[in-house]
């Protein structure tokens, strides 16, 4: 009997799949990550554990490699940053996401964050419980330029949306020319997208060559109008670039959803700047988004089991 570690928070014992994996003769163990974990912690959950179900665990080569029955992780979302799967192949570790798996829900909560910058609702609603009445003016997205960074399913699922609301889109990726198939999205240098942007909204994943690009440098070349969106990785974003850029007017504000340390630490230097609004690790967590999360994360860890990964990122490199 294989047994599964669980940490994904909004999964729990006795629910759907629960029962689907303990019908496929598995044992679980539910270990629900809520903000950050310590290493040792981690390494005794995964004592006697064959698969792991997980959440962002900040599964290391340190760690995996005191993991000496973990055979099979699968993450229950797309992005894969907190896993070293350099690591993982060498214990012969099969490691899965699921691309594309909470697209609709981060697209629609993408424009979610556009409107409520655009017509500063947060403000708004957060004066009014105040005791104030306030009544400043709005901007509106028809007429005004999208950029994304990233053309993934994300990205993707933004573009007919910000089409609806009348927006232009601009686009920079490294997505082969034929495989680009909005003809009516302009792709783009990163210079270009910056300078002409409005919105810039981030959908690209974590590596080291996007770890920190939107620096100073990127919010110089920015308009003072503009705002920056992320519902991708928060390292994208050098935050202490952009508390000074908000800060001293040399962009106009942001909307975060993810931040370089969450849960936001009380000494971050996103606190207490006007213009900047912090989100927790929400856009991909709807009701239907979860679900297929989990009924998808749990239908690849039993194919990996099998031997029979759909979407290891390491299924040829793995030996056993």
């Amino acid at each position: 009997m294989a047994r599964v570690l669980v940490t994904t928070d909004y999964l729990r014992p006795g629910d759907e799949v629960d029962e689907y994996l303990h019908s496929a003769g598995c044992a679980t163990v539910h270990r629900p990550l809520r903000g950050g974990r310590d290493p040792e912690e981690l390494v005794a959950a995964l004592h006697g554990i064959d698969a792991a179900l997980i959440a962002n665990e900040p599964l290391t080569a340190d760690v995996l490699s005191r993991a000496p029955s973990l055979r099979v992780v699968v993450r229950t979302g797309v992005g894969y940053d907190s896993v070293d799967v350099a690591a993982a192949t060498k214990h012969g570790i099969t490691v899965s996401n699921l691309p594309g798996i909470n697209a609709n829900a981060v697209a629609e909560y993408t424009l979610g964050l556009l409107l409520a910058t655009a017509r500063r609702l947060v403000q708004t609603a957060t004066g009014v419980a105040a005791g104030r009445w306030p009544r400043d003016d709005g901007r509106e997205l028809r007429g005004a330029t999208l950029g994304l960074i990233g053309y993934g399913a994300s990205a993707r699922a933004v573009i007919p949306l910000a089409r609806a609301f009348g927006m232009s889109i601009l686009c920079v990726t490294n997505v082969p020319v034929d495989e680009r198939p909005d003809s009516d999205v302009l792709f783009v240098e990163l210079d270009e997208l910056l300078r002409t942007s409005d919105y810039v909204s981030v959908h690209a994943a974590l590596t080291e060559r996007t770890r920190g690009l939107l620096d100073a440098a990127a919010f110089a070349r920015m308009k003072p109008s503009a705002f920056v969106v992320n519902t991708a990785r928060g390292p994208i974003v050098d935050e202490q670039a952009l508390a000074s850029a908000v800060r001293e007017g040399r962009i106009a504000g942001a909307a975060l959803d993810v931040v370089s340390t969450e849960p936001l630490p009380p000494d971050s230097p996103l606190r207490s700047v006007e213009g900047i609004v912090v989100y927790s690790h929400l856009a991909g967590q709807t009701a239907e988004a979860r679900r297929a999360a989990g009924l998808r994360g749990a239908a690849e860890l039993l194919d990996a089991l099998a031997g029979k990964p759909r979407f290891a990122l390491n299924a040829a490199e793995v030996t056993r």
